[in-house]
């Protein structure tokens, strides 16, 4: 179990196909069980040897469940209240089904051209697009990052108040996380954060397993509460959510090139969107469900307080999500110091040493971000989705693919993702920042 969480940490080593590995760290012998996908490889295009990966089937379901299931389940039950109960069920498959066919592109493009993504796009359009993938995948790590901080703070500060009768403003909860993250952020070797991410999907686990009972329980008891099939007010926030929640593309490279026999990766990718899209669609509709019109932001604030159990949910889903966050926060801050630093700080002190200032001054940052977007964490989470993910998730794939089409129903295909995208990316995000400024 530890070696899967292991191959799972050096996926972000290699997120989104790029060489993100630091040769900055202390242990500077060979790490042989580190995993293959985290053999160097340039920043220019260059093909990569995709036979050497070992990972099974089932190993890759287990890859690919870590990488979609974590925070933004949390999200979809007051995401489909925004959307109401019908609107939102059907387009959250429908988001499923979109979602596949763009890491599907994403994959049959690769065949082509074996490189990053980021290089593909250089391959494909010029440097621009590949500086464009880059951006997009820094902006939406960070976002993550200052969405799962708002998370993490909203569930400390309730566990504080009902156990401790501890009283003091969710900003200092989200300040306080900074004295956590910044001892994390200069690792430099993600494999030592294997433990932490074995103990997270333990925590992650069992509070959707609470969720569940919970919401099933309640609904016996109580019956359905207020719902709304249609929410013509705020539905394009689910919108924005919905693409958070699925948001993984980032790991679908890593992914494909560990499996030994990477030709199954789209029956493997297939059956893991199906199984998450029936988790994510039955937990958004049966928390609605339950709470109706009084549903949360982060949905398990909603269960009652005052129960010990509940307590306890709440303090191991806030720590499993703050024990995820340095995983989320490392593609960005080794994108942004490959961009910013041309020397190698491993014979280099002083260079060590402005980089260790960097990722200490990234964290303030996101916990800077967070505290703003604290008040409306809803819209905060659904601008993430509109404006980071929808590009690198329904813009830059069928971009990409267009490109190596060769039939006219593949290349219609591309055209309607890539519309559906540019659609989602400006009409959700003006929407998400009118509404947030009180429209």
């Amino acid at each position: 179990m530890i070696r899967n969480f292991i191959d799972f940490l050096a996926m972000y080593g290699h997120f989104a196909g790029e060489d993100l590995s630091d040769d900055e760290d202390d242990d500077e012998e060979d790490d042989d069980d580190d995993y293959v996908a985290l053999e160097s490889a340039p920043l220019l295009p260059r093909e990569r040897n995709t036979s050497d990966g070992a990972a099974s089937p089932s190993k890759a379901v287990f890859l690919l469940l870590k990488s979609f299931v974590g925070t933004g389940v949390m999200f979809l039950p007051k995401a489909f209240y925004n959307g109401g109960m019908a609107f939102s069920s059907i387009f959250l498959v429908f988001i499923a089904l979109i979602s596949l066919c763009s890491f599907l592109m994403l994959v049959r493009t690769r065949t082509h051209y074996p490189f990053s993504f980021g290089d593909i796009g250089n391959a494909l359009y010029g440097s621009w697009m590949r500086s464009a993938v880059l951006f997009s995948i820094t902006i939406s790590q960070i976002g993550f990052v200052c969405a799962y901080m708002i998370f993490v703070a909203e569930n400390l500060k309730s566990v504080a108040e009902q156990v401790f009768d501890i009283r003091i403003d969710l900003y200092i909860y989200i300040m306080l996380q900074i004295l956590i993250y910044v001892p994390l952020a200069m690792i430099r070797r993600i494999s030592k954060l294997s433990f932490t991410a074995l103990i997270a999907d333990i925590f992650i686990m069992f509070g959707l397993l609470y969720l569940y009972y919970f919401d099933i329980n309640q609904l016996v008891k109580e019956g359905v509460s207020d719902i709304a099939a249609f929410n013509p007010d705020d539905f394009a926030l689910f919108i924005g959510t919905a693409v958070f929640t699925f948001e993984g593309i980032g790991l679908i490279i890593p992914i494909t090139e560990s499996m030994k026999e990477p030709e199954k990766f789209p029956k493997v990718l297939t059956g893991v969107m199906i199984f998450i899209s029936v988790l994510f669609t039955s937990i958004g509709a049966l928390s609605y469900a339950t709470f109706g019109s009084n549903i949360k932001t982060v949905v398990i604030i909603n269960l009652p307080s005052d129960d010990p159990l509940v307590q306890t949910v709440q303090l191991l889903y806030a720590l499993a999500i703050l024990l995820s966050i340095p995983l989320q926060l490392f593609p960005a801050i080794r994108i942004m110091e490959q961009g910013l630093f041309v020397k190698s700080g491993k014979n280099d002190l002083y260079v060590k040493w402005q980089k260790n200032i960097f990722r200490i001054l990234t964290v303030i940052a996101c916990a800077l971000i967070a505290w703003g977007g604290a008040s409306d964490l809803d819209k905060f989470v659904s601008l993430i989705g509109s404006f980071a993910c929808v590009p690198l998730c329904f813009i830059y794939p069928p971009l990409f693919h267009y490109k190596v089409a060769r039939t006219f129903g593949a290349k219609m295909l591309d055209i309607f993702v890539l519309t559906f995208g540019v659609f989602s990316l400006f009409y959700t995000t003006h929407v998400t920042i009118r509404k947030w400024g009180g429209e």
